[in-house]
């Protein structure tokens, strides 16, 4: 295949990635890796690479706008990014030692996971202002606007989400994915902070782990140039492009056709993982 070739098929699956990605809510590397590792042979620890930079464009695109609505909470992004900052890098750094076949059968599993958080019944935590003595004393409680009116909120179970935040900071750094599935789990589930609130500062945070592990990747020369860029320019031109459609689209027959792809891919990991062919 001509290099010419190959960045243009790199080129739009990235944009389809992008695209899809943000109408559903989850990121372009989902679609990514699979297509890099399973059509194109790439190898899986440059198609991670390759996605924690398009992870990082993505973030900074979309973090910015949220922040200025002043939906995302800043003060718990923070909190939460030294736990998964620092895992992300061990992540990035363990993922040398292990067989590319294993990291496949674990992107497997975290998309069957993300698939089912796709698909299920988000519960909103808009009205409950009860919090934790641990959110208290790190001022992590917050506000943010709904219809013109500001809604105040209390977080839950600090330590829990944290613990979460550690684990997500893992995966991120292991599978070069934005662990957006886990961190809104932790923020939604555990913490109990208003879904809009933790899917938005999910996304704030995902580019500042990212960076993280992209150091290491970056040092160990897994970030090729002649792949990274187009993945990054097609997932960054879909995602805004999602993101405006989004708006005027009613996407839940989208997510489940989404989700259905993301389990075909899914096992499609696990099969080749397990088979020996990655």
């Amino acid at each position: 295949m001509s290099v010419l070739l190959f960045t243009i098929i790199v080129l739009a699956g990235a944009f389809l990635a992008g695209l899809l990605g943000s109408l559903t809510g989850l990121g372009g590397g989902v679609i990514i890796i699979p297509l890099l590792t399973l059509v194109l042979g790439v190898d899986i620890h440059y198609a991670i690479g390759a996605s924690i930079v398009s992870v990082i464009a993505t973030s900074s695109g979309s973090a910015a706008a949220y922040v200025k609505e002043g939906i995302t909470n800043i003060r718990i992004g923070m909190f939460l990014e030294i736990a998964t900052t620092v895992s992300a890098i061990f992540g990035a750094v363990i993922t040398v030692y292990l067989n590319p076949g294993y990291i496949a059968v674990m992107f497997g599993c975290i998309l069957l996971f993300s698939a089912i958080m796709m698909v299920r019944k988000k519960i909103d935590h808009s009205n409950d202002d009860f919090s934790s003595p641990m959110a208290r004393f790190f001022k992590l409680n917050g506000s943010y606007p709904v219809n013109g009116e500001v809604v105040q909120y209390g977080v839950h179970n600090v330590a829990g989400g944290f613990v979460m935040m550690f684990f997500a900071g893992i995966i991120s750094g292991l599978l070069g994915i934005g662990s957006g599935a886990l961190k809104v789990l932790a923020m939604d589930n555990i913490m109990r902070i208003p879904f809009k609130v933790s899917t938005t500062t999910s996304n704030f945070m995902m580019g500042v782990t990212a960076a993280a592990s992209a150091v290491v990747y970056l040092h160990r020369g897994q970030i090729d140039p002649g792949i990274a860029m187009p993945v990054t320019l097609g997932v960054l031109t879909g995602s805004t492009l999602g993101a405006r459609i989004l708006i005027n689209t009613k996407t839940d027959k989208l997510k489940v056709i989404f989700a259905a792809v993301v389990v075909f891919l899914a096992l499609q990991m696990i099969y080749n993982g397990l088979s020996g062919k990655i």
